[in-house]
């Protein structure tokens, strides 16, 4: 493995500078301003056997780079792992089997495996957690679609953003949901995971002042059409505060909804 030049990370940055910027507000924007002055190059990746890790995504998009699993050999999975801990970056493997992530556990300390997400997490630091913003509600119409599920509120932690699941309120049932309305009312997002016909975004999105993402899972019999009819479902919801990724795309729904959580303006 070649490593060319590895910047600052945001989190060496931000231990150097805290003394001088008490203020949370002023701390992030110099931090920022470094970041873009210079402290990055495009030659800031890590070049392996068929993979170039692009350790600038942080600097750009204010994450890492998530690792897809599927398909990767396991030692191109460790390989990538080491070049973003030694750039000082946290961690995502997401859709990694579970020989995979033992594997990733024998090479590395204080991994968090999720067998149900199909995840292991690295953070640089795991005393404490400061988080970045929230919460954000996980929320699945039946407990078949747990996994996906999983796999939002894992990348959700990955990201540091205050999240909570909440199982099996599907319409089905819906004097499951009421109880839980007060708390969703104060999302900064809401991941919503649902197969079958999906019919639970529609009626989160007419309760709550937030964006509700939309995760159609493949859950379902014949003419659920292994997600699409959920998705087509989300896609032409009435209630106009929903909005839908791919089928069982749990990573997806999670990010984006970390991404609007990251960006709030505390209350």
């Amino acid at each position: 493995m070649t490593v060319s030049f590895v910047p600052p990370s945001e989190s060496s940055l931000r231990d150097a500078l805290v003394g001088l910027f008490p203020n949370a507000g002023s701390l992030d924007q110099a931090i920022a301003s470094l970041l873009n002055a210079g402290l990055t190059s495009d030659a800031s990746s890590a070049i392996l056997d068929g993979a170039e890790v692009d350790l600038q995504r942080q600097s750009r998009c204010g994450f890492p780079e998530v690792i897809f699993g599927e398909g990767k050999p396991t030692k191109m999975i460790v390989r990538i792992l080491k070049a973003q801990q030694q750039a000082g970056q946290d961690s995502l493997v997401t859709r990694i089997r579970p020989d995979q992530a033992k594997t990733v556990q024998a090479e590395f300390e204080h991994t968090i495996r999720n067998d149900t997400a199909r995840t292991i997490r690295l953070h640089q630091s795991v005393e404490t957690t400061t988080f970045r913003g929230g919460p954000v509600f996980v929320v699945t119409a039946g407990s078949c679609d747990r996994n996906v599920a999983e796999e939002a509120m894992e990348t959700l932690r990955w990201m540091r953003i205050e999240c909570e699941l909440i199982q099996d309120v599907g319409v089905a049932g819906p004097q499951r949901l009421q109880r839980h309305l007060s708390r969703l009312r104060t999302a900064a997002a809401i991941v919503c995971v649902a197969g079958m016909e999906a019919a639970l975004p529609s009626v989160i999105g007419g309760y709550v002042p937030c964006p509700v993402i939309g995760v159609p899972t493949s859950v379902g019999y014949g003419a659920s059409l292994n997600g699409i009819t959920a998705m087509l479902a989300m896609l032409t919801c009435c209630a106009s505060n929903v909005v839908s990724v791919n089928i069982d795309a749990g990573f997806k729904g999670g990010y984006a909804a970390g991404l609007i959580a990251s960006r709030m303006l505390p209350r």
